[in-house]
């Protein structure tokens, strides 16, 4: 997905305010049609590849008076579809910059006119191997009959893109104001500046780095975001934060990173990893007199970023939270790697784990 700069959030003195975000979010959902020209995600070439073939053998049902001779028609239209939809897609794809800059009669145009020339060059390539078309069923290939399929079948994917695009739009709202929400709780920011307080008179070079750590939260917090930040990032960014939640629970909180610098390439939503390690903060560590463990692990594993965050769980449990910290990454995880995306959660004895699976 091409990244798009996020929009510039409005001050009235205490930051962003939900109001700015949500007109703000709306403005840049709107801006990003060209989404419609998205297909590099796994969860697109499935989803297309199983409505072209269901399809084609749906139809071939009519032209057919035997099992064995539907079954056989099928077969042959298969190997036409698919590589005229592979082609199509690897197509939009690869262009997909160019096509989302013309006018839309033009983008109807480049997707319809591209599916029919596919199907097209596919059927002519396949009735060249076969020899015999005629014998082996596939005499329709010679006619215009596959470029018209091939327009049919594209104009359905691309209407189904671009209704894709307007369905994601309420929830990518919905997403940046639960990010907001969840982003840095009031009481943490009280609780951080009280911690700076003690430490001036105390530490003043300690009480300068809690202040940059929080102004460092604060800044990717409630300023201009990039719509997808590497993993490493994030990374840094979680540390910040338990680097001050470290201060404040001094020997309570005892936290485990094991970092992959492989995996620190992976792309990822912003704001991501800090609404997770706050949840291992709160529900972990907080409610636990003798305080509690965090660990944090990245691994590559078969080419995907494994992102774990793990926390110990109290004897007594704590208050349940709402929910929305977790709803908002899984969210926004799925709408920017659809079906590539692995998020689970479970509790095993006295651990809690959350794991995150993304490509690299």
């Amino acid at each position: 997905m091409s990244a798009v700069p996020a929009p510039q959030s409005r001050s009235t003195g205490f930051g962003a305010t939900i109001f700015d975000v949500a007109a703000d979010a709306a403005a840049e959902t709107r801006s990003r049609a060209d989404s419609a020209f998205d297909v590099c995600h796994v969860g697109v070439v499935l989803r297309a590849l199983v409505f072209v073939h269901g399809v084609m053998a749906i139809g071939m049902v009519f032209g057919s008076t035997t099992f064995a001779l539907w079954l056989g028609f099928t077969a042959a239209g298969s190997s036409v579809a698919l590589p005229a939809l592979l082609v199509w897609l690897l197509v939009l794809c690869a262009l997909k910059r160019p096509f989302a800059a013309a006018p839309v009669p033009l983008q109807w145009l480049a997707a319809v006119g591209l599916g029919a020339l596919a199907s097209a060059a596919s059927a002519r390539l396949v009735a060249a191997l076969v020899g015999d078309a005629a014998a082996a069923g596939l005499n329709a290939l010679n006619g215009m009959g596959p470029a018209l399929a091939g327009a049919a079948m594209s104009a359905a994917i691309f209407e189904w893109l671009r209704l894709r695009v307007k369905a994601t739009l309420p929830a990518e709202t919905t997403a940046r104001l639960a990010e907001l929400q969840s982003r840095i709780r009031p009481h943490f920011l009280f609780n951080t500046l009280n911690t700076a307080l003690t430490l001036v008179r105390l530490d003043p070079a300690r009480a300068e780095g809690v202040l940059e750590d929080l102004a460092e939260l604060f800044r990717v917090a409630i300023g201009e975001t990039a719509e997808s930040v590497s993993l490493a990032e994030e990374v840094e960014l979680a540390q910040r934060y338990l680097d001050i939640e470290q201060i404040r629970f001094g020997t309570r909180l005892h936290v485990s990173w094991e970092l992959d610098a492989e995996a620190g390439g992976a792309r990822v939503p912003p704001l991501i990893l800090q609404p997770l390690v706050e949840n291992a903060v709160r529900h972990g560590v907080e409610p636990s007199p003798e305080g509690g463990v965090i660990r944090v692990r990245t691994k590559v594993k078969l080419g995907r970023a494994v992102i774990s965050i793990a926390n110990s769980v109290p004897k007594e449990p704590s208050r349940p939270g709402s929910g929305i910290a977790l709803k908002n990454v899984r969210e926004r995880l799925r709408l920017m790697h659809d079906v590539a995306v692995q998020f689970d959660t479970r509790q095993e004895g006295d651990v809690y784990r959350v794991q995150i699976v993304v490509p690299l």
